[in-house]
């Protein structure tokens, strides 16, 4: 079994920034692929970047290329998730989670239905 915690969301500006912790632990060698994932009200949860375990590939969706940056502190067990030039449509509950099967792609794996282990959330909200 894998924990995740998430932290470092809160309220911001439109065009402000935020950054993202996931800290897990447990079994932390046991998944394959690690992501944050998004939920907002009445939508659909979804992706918002996955990293390989080795940290060597990474996906993003169109809805924040070029914005968002997923990063990894193996030493110290986080995963960060560094939001620039953030837009109202960014807010929503981040979720960190974890892919404990083997993956042949990031990208094809970047899916919600694909990880199997997840952390709380944390809001973020972006005023317009």
């Amino acid at each position: 079994q894998l924990q995740l915690v998430e932290s470092g969301g809160g309220t911001v500006q439109t065009g402000e920034s935020l950054r993202l912790s996931c800290t897990y632990s447990g079994f932390i060698h046991d998944f394959y692929a690690i992501g944050w994932f998004r939920q907002a009200p009445g939508k659909e949860r979804e992706p918002v970047a996955c990293l390989s375990d080795n940290g060597a590939h990474s996906y993003y969706p169109d809805s924040v290329k070029g914005r968002f940056t997923i990063s990894r502190d193996a030493a110290k067990n986080t995963l960060f998730l560094q939001m620039n030039s953030l837009k109202p449509e960014d807010t929503a509950v981040y979720y960190c989670a974890a892919e404990r099967d083997p993956i042949t792609s990031v990208r094809d794996s970047c899916l919600v239905r694909k990880y199997d282990y997840w952390g709380r959330g944390t809001q973020v909200t972006v005023s317009s």
